[in-house]
């Protein structure tokens, strides 16, 4: 009777103890600071909700650093979970064959609805008409001013420059020099980032690579050596040259902002997920924030703007109750609450219109309107293929070639036009090494 009681008792505890197994799901990021910070409680609510998975959140560097990391762990044990990949990596991960296409799960689970979601946020991830990445951390461009500053130069604070001319015009007003002729204060700062030059395309409706951006065939070569792309290399170099912008080294985001709070210029262009940020940067040193749609050329055909930032990718070759456990912390960070957090922390599009319309309804946009001026411009975006961003495989390299040309050319070294034409040749060439691998 006792070794039966015994038996019995051991039998329910390991019941028990498999009906309390914590399944573990490694999710790998690029957000650092507060917004890495943000990441982690985020888990932490979604494991409260599900005691039984367990969220492993690791920081593995620059949108690049991740990409080059996961690359390297495909296949093998330490490959995440779930990982975070940058929009210009959406067609090495579907050429690397090494997710499991958020479309599967889409449509094998009734309680989630694609449909709930911005189409503009999933226009960027959809190939073919199969959604391969979850939208997480979306944004786009936008211009920041300072109405203080605009005020103190006369200009008209709530009237913001929407063409090329008018700003230029902007920026030569905004530059001061002391007794000596030095530069004290400067017009507009923006990274020296090629995504800046990619969403000043976009808003003048131009394709970056041929086959509609590679949205209807792999692409064969870049086509921004145009009109478009002249026009925004010639602002850029005349705003250098005039001393009417400070630039950054390559992709130095921080130091692009830290001029704009620190009111060393008057105008920043940079991402949207930098306006929570920005408010809070101008309260603390006491000038007054405007936000605005980025300027086109005189006469520019309509456009729209690209989704930037990143998405959710589900890794595959790992045991299917990991993969479903990440299926769920996907649903979980895409859904209608922690996207509006994320939102309102951040600055980054809500990718829920739930999220969007419980805002909009309890006026927190009136109270916040630099995150609607983001918001705005997504949603007015002309929907194009242009708009729809480029899908190219060896975009990473398109962006160090346009980065280098930019760069010889506000030091002198070349004219816009030879700096244009030799990133659109460096990037064509980029395009067909990649594309003799597949």
């Amino acid at each position: 009777m006792r070794k039966s009681v015994i038996l019995s008792v051991l039998v329910l505890a390991m019941i028990m103890s498999l009906s309390f197994a914590t399944v573990t799901v490694t999710f790998w990021h690029a957000m650092g600071g507060q917004k890495m910070e943000f990441l982690k409680s985020m888990a932490e609510q979604f494991m409260k909700i599900h005691p039984d998975i367990k969220v492993v959140v690791q920081y593995t560097g620059s949108y690049r650093d991740t990409l080059n990391k996961l690359i390297a762990a495909a296949g093998t044990s330490n490959a995440p979970d779930i990982v975070q990949v940058f929009d210009v990596g959406t067609q090495i991960m579907v050429d690397g064959d090494i997710e499991v296409p958020m479309q599967q799960f889409i449509d094998s689970d009734p309680t989630f609805d694609v449909g709930s979601l911005l189409p503009q946020v999933l226009s960027y991830y959809r190939l073919n008409g199969k959604l391969y990445s979850m939208p997480f951390n979306s944004s786009n461009a936008i211009m920041y001013y300072n109405k203080t500053m605009f005020k103190k130069a006369g200009l008209d604070p709530d009237n913001p420059p929407r063409t090329y001319d008018e700003f230029i015009a902007a920026c030569k007003a905004l530059t001061k020099k002391d007794s000596n002729g030095n530069i004290i204060q400067s017009g507009f700062t923006t990274p020296l980032h090629s995504w800046i030059f990619e969403q000043m395309m976009a808003a003048q409706d131009a394709l970056m690579a041929d086959n509609n951006n590679g949205r209807t065939g792999r692409p064969t070569k870049t086509v921004f050596d145009s009109a478009a792309g002249l026009k925004i290399f010639q602002l850029w170099n005349t705003l250098s040259q005039n001393d009417w912008m400070i630039n950054t080294k390559k992709e130095d985001w921080d130091a692009a902002d830290a001029l704009f709070v620190s009111q060393k210029v008057g105008m920043l262009i940079t991402s949207t997920s930098d306006v929570s940020y920005m408010m809070k940067m101008a309260k603390e040193k006491g000038f007054e924030l405007g936000t605005s749609f980025l300027p086109v050329p005189e006469g520019s055909k309509p456009g729209g703007a690209v989704i930037g930032g990143a998405s959710l990718w589900i890794i595959k070759g790992h045991p299917k109750d990991e993969t479903q456990a990440a299926w769920e912390f996907v649903k979980f960070m895409a859904s209608k609450p922690e996207q509006m957090a994320w939102h309102k922390m951040t600055g980054y599009f809500p990718i829920s219109k739930d999220a969007v319309s419980t805002m909009l309804m309890n006026g927190w946009y009136s109270k916040n309107p630099a995150h609607l001026t983001a918001l705005m411009q997504l949603l007015l975006s002309k929907q194009d293929y242009a708009s729809r961003g480029a899908i190219i495989g060896a975009y990473p390299q398109i962006r160090t070639a346009i980065e280098t040309a930019l760069e010889n050319m506000i030091q002198g070294k070349w004219t816009p036009g030879y700096a244009l034409n030799w990133a659109n040749k460096q990037s064509t060439i980029a395009i067909q090494d990649y594309n003799s691998s597949y």
